[in-house]
């Protein structure tokens, strides 16, 4: 039952209005039929026993229903579990009607035992009827709907999303769009009706599925839906002209409204990507974050601005986000206290390569938990500024990380790439170093748990390969390539996130390289040609394809684990360990970038890129000769 509160708002009033008339009718009706065989001869004693009691049966069992919560929500909207309880409400206060009669007695003339059965069942079928015919009503196709059914549309999925597509298009006729069936995968649903429409089939089905029903557009409603799932109903929709839209993503429904019909949208490339979606219950994974204070650096990029907005979701005391980005660190902002409601943020314009600033932040902020995502990553930029690169990347989360461990931070989690395994670039270098700084980090601060989190592209994000490919054929291309072998392996940037957020809290021992389970390597031709296909067109027959070469220094095939290195499963099945043979010796690193660092100082960019692959490529080896 639901605690008291008596501030009854105007449909509530209205409904125990509706409600008085209709218990005063059953407890009416329950007399009648008690002496059905003798009609009009109620003895008086029985009719003095109704009308002194009607009202008190009436307050005492409008109390109990609003007890039971039966006027939270209006008629039109009552489900399956609102009917129990009504049958509860009904039972109790039936139940306390005939305790009262018989216990209490407070009128003259006892009530007849079939009188009270006879009451109940009459009050169950009107109030739960009363309730159920008024949803039935307001969810009857529209006169103008039966005539004109607009577009057809063909459903995805009869679970809970699809039949929420089927009763909002039912409730919406503005929409101009009809339901003509379902097409599940679980068979024992074929032939089915539900929501009164047809399951036709399964998605293996599809194509004879949509040559007999011929529809307008294809809606898949099921948020969890595999990339392959998509894919197949995606291209035999394509083969026929026929327009498909999805319900968003299990990410992208936490984020959104409620409002169904503005959430679908059009099929994107993440969702034909063949890949399962990896979903979590960030609850739990991120449940170490409750009520602390957690700092993300680099808050304004496309990692660090997924890592507030997950980590605000697991109430933290306090986020404090730092970025050297002044318009990027105001969006963040804006979006998290303007559009999220979620005040307990600090933002905080600050550079991880000034050590006196760093310093200052850490100081006055205590996080308990810091994620590390300032990284300069655009590999051809940084091949042109190698200075910039070793700075941003490896000497800025070295100053990051002992200024967090003299803050008394209790854990700092360095977000990683894919390029930092057998690095033969200096962007992929410098990363590589940052990993060090941060197992170097563990040994020195043994208060501080420090961790590394190493995964592949995410889509979407600033530079990679998705918007580049969108601007292209936008532009009615070429898409350029580089190599048609090359593959990528590639997640959604929630994704990543989430993964980041569990292996934060992964126990395994200190110092761990967490590798985050990216699936199967992508074809960036697929890719290619799925975008172009997405977007209406034909793949070199109407959008070419240009292959331009690999760059310097630039892979066909990433890695996720280094030549030394071996996985090792850990408690989460999407999260592996890189261990390696011979772990680097901490002193080793320290006197690496502090050798570096004077070759830094030098400004001898000739030099510096060769000199940063080299030394990630022989760790433990000869740190840096300076000349």
């Amino acid at each position: 039952m639901r605690r008291p509160n008596f501030h009854l708002r105007r449909y509530q009033l209205m409904q125990m209005a509706g409600d008085a008339v209709l218990l005063a009718l059953a407890y009416f009706l329950a007399f009648q039929l008690r002496f059905l065989d003798d009609p009009g001869t109620i003895p008086d004693r029985y009719v003095d026993l109704f009308l002194q009691s009607v009202g008190f049966v009436i307050a005492g069992k409008l109390i109990v229903f609003y007890l039971f919560g039966l006027y939270q929500k209006w008629w039109r909207f009552v489900g399956g579990r609102d009917i129990a309880r009504i049958i509860q409400a009904v039972s109790v206060s039936s139940l306390l009607l005939i305790v009262l009669f018989t216990v209490i007695q407070p009128f003259p003339h006892n009530l007849p035992r079939s009188v009270a059965v006879t009451d109940f069942l009459l009050t169950l079928l009107l109030i739960a009827g009363s309730r159920l015919g008024t949803r039935l009503f307001k969810e009857r196709p529209n006169k103008g709907n039966r005539i004109a059914r607009g577009r057809e549309v063909l459903v995805i999925g009869a679970g809970s999303g699809g039949q929420m597509v089927v009763r909002e298009l039912r409730l919406n006729p503005h929409l101009g769009e009809t339901a003509i069936g379902f097409v599940d995968d679980n068979k024992d649903m074929r032939g089915m009706r539900i929501q009164g429409i047809s399951v036709l089939g399964t998605t293996d089905e599809i194509e004879t599925i949509l040559d007999e029903t011929e529809p307008d557009e294809v809606m898949i409603a099921i948020p969890s839906a595999p990339g392959v799932l998509r894919a197949r109903v995606v291209a035999a929709c394509r083969e026929r002209q026929i327009r498909v839209r999805t319900l968003p993503t299990v990410f992208e429904l936490l984020r959104g409204g409620v409002q169904l019909s503005q959430q679908l949208r059009e099929v994107q490339v993440e969702d034909v990507l063949g890949r399962d979606p990896v979903t979590m219950e960030l609850a739990r994974v991120g449940a170490y974050l409750e009520d602390q204070v957690v700092m993300v650096t680099g808050a304004g990029g496309s990692i660090g601005k997924e890592l507030c907005r997950q980590i605000a979701l697991v109430e933290p005391k306090l986020l404090v986000m730092l970025d050297h980005a002044e318009d990027n660190l105001f969006q963040i902002e804006r979006e998290m206290v303007a559009e999220r409601h979620f005040t307990r943020v600090e933002a905080v314009l600050a550079d991880c390569k000034e050590t006196e600033r760093m310093f200052e932040v850490m100081q006055r902020f205590k996080p308990n938990i810091v994620f590390h995502a300032a990284a300069y990553k655009h590999v051809p930029l940084m091949e042109s500024n190698p200075l910039e690169a070793v700075r941003n990347n490896s000497f800025a989360t070295r100053i990051t990380a002992d200024c967090a461990a003299a803050a008394g931070a209790e854990r700092f989690v360095l977000i990683s790439t894919d390029k930092a395994v057998n690095p033969q670039t200096v962007m992929g270098a410098s990363k590589a170093m940052a990993e060090w700084v941060v197992a170097a980090a563990d040994e020195r601060h043994a208060a501080t748990r420090f961790v590394s989190v190493r995964f592949g592209n995410v889509l979407g994000s600033s530079g990679s390969v998705v918007p580049i490919f969108k601007r292209q054929i936008e532009q009615g291309g070429p898409v350029t390539v580089t190599h048609p072998e090359m593959t990528r392996f590639f997640m959604t940037i929630p994704e990543a996130v989430q993964l980041v957020i569990r292996a934060g809290d992964t126990g395994v021992s200190r110092g761990d390289v967490f590798v985050l389970d990216m699936g199967e390597p992508v074809k960036i031709t697929d890719l290619a040609e799925n975008m172009i296909k997405l977007a209406g067109r034909e793949p070199e027959t109407d959008i070419a394809i240009e292959f331009t070469g690999p760059r310097p220094g630039e892979k066909l095939h990433e890695e996720l684990f280094g030549d030394e290195e071996r996985p090792q499963p850990t408690a989460s099945k999407r999260i592996m360990r890189a261990v390696r043979e011979q772990p680097i010796d901490p002193d080793w690193i320290i006197e690496a970038l502090d050798r570096l660092e004077q070759v830094v100082q030098t400004g001898d960019e000739a030099n510096l890129a060769e000199t940063v692959v080299e030394l990630a490529g022989n760790p433990g080896g000869d740190p840096v000769k300076v000349t």
